[in-house]
């Protein structure tokens, strides 16, 4: 008996081309349908990796009844598709980010909640090792020892025309996601930046912690570069390396080190990234009738965050968070 989890994709881009359909069939998915406007994407990656192309994805949908959508085709439509997606049934995942502003993606986690279905966000950082080993790491210790984190998270030139141009929201999202992943709420944000380049960021979290993010869009894709410092009380600390690499401190002494034998800034087997590790969540998600751990809600939250960095860096002001309820409080 075939228990493949079946799965529709709307959008056939270079992105999802490279980083998606190729992972399904390895997080146990069939692909069965494949939505594009574009007839030669569709076609392409029918070929490539199966399933039926389709110029409407209503019509697929109908058709092939999948048990859960992958969309990709830019933020601006992501929370548009993922709505429409869900009141017709289906359990959805989308690209990052979820929406262009925080106001959008909680109308998104709403319309999840109403529905009961699933809807989570591809935020990879979550679904690294590394942030696996940080996050059980943590929790040998009681949560008001953490004293702070600090991450350097920096890309290529972006040139900031539109959202999928913006290095804030297309890829400075990804560590402002992951930061209060793995050390708790935000509450406080204040942020110098140079133009749209470079921001200086400094967090305080619900916990009492604080935290500072160094991003920028003056350095190379393809020359990682990725540093993150976690500190606990007494000598225990962790410092991450691209994602990959780690070496953690106990009472002042070594105690892990962690290295893998191979490692490239353009991807791996997908576990160290994250793009096959994210997938198979989804997938199992799907299978066990559960919710993810990046599921809209918590994606929402990020969207925050990120809301919060832009205007206090163009008001020069401390910005207090606020996080609305997913219930409509009417």
């Amino acid at each position: 008996m075939n228990d493949d989890i079946r799965i529709c994709m709307i959008g056939a881009g270079n992105l999802s081309t490279r980083r998606i359909y190729p992972n399904l069939g390895a997080a146990g998915a069939e692909l069965v349908g494949i939505a594009d406007i574009d007839q030669a994407k569709r076609e392409r990656n029918a070929r490539r990796f199966g399933g039926t192309p389709y110029e409407d994805w209503e019509q697929m949908l109908e058709e092939k009844k999948p048990d859960g959508v992958i969309i990709c085709i830019g933020p601006e439509q992501h929370p548009v598709f993922a709505q429409r997606v869900l009141r017709k049934g289906f359990p959805v995942y989308t690209e990052k980010p979820p929406a262009t502003d925080a106001a959008t993606a909680l109308e998104v986690a709403r319309t999840a909640n109403e529905t009961g279905l699933l809807c989570m966000t591809a935020f990879k950082k979550r679904y690294t090792g590394a942030a696996d080993r940080a996050r059980a790491w943590l929790a040998e210790y009681p949560e008001e020892d953490r004293l702070s984190i600090s991450a350097d998270y920096c890309s290529a030139p972006y040139s900031h025309q539109s959202p999928r141009s913006s290095f804030l929201l297309d890829f400075a999202i990804h560590m402002i996601d992951l930061v209060p992943y793995l050390f708790g709420e935000v509450s406080e944000v204040f942020a110098f930046s140079r133009g749209l380049d470079a921001f200086a960021v400094s967090l305080r979290f619900s916990n009492g912690a604080v935290g500072s993010l160094n991003l920028n869009c003056g350095r190379s894709f393809n020359i990682p570069t990725e540093e993150i410092e976690l500190t606990v009380k007494d000598g225990n600390f962790m410092t991450i390396h691209n994602s990959a690499t780690w070496r953690i401190s106990k009472d002042g002494k070594p105690m892990e080190w962690r290295e893998p034998p191979t490692f490239t800034s353009a991807g791996d087997s997908g576990m160290d990234t994250g793009h096959l590790a994210e997938i198979q969540d989804y997938v199992a998600a799907l299978r066990e009738g559960r919710q993810t751990r990046s599921a809209i809600y918590e994606s929402y939250k990020s969207m925050v965050v990120y809301e919060a960095i832009a205007a206090s860096a163009e008001s020069g002001q401390v910005v207090e968070l606020e996080y609305e309820d997913v219930i409509r409080n009417e």
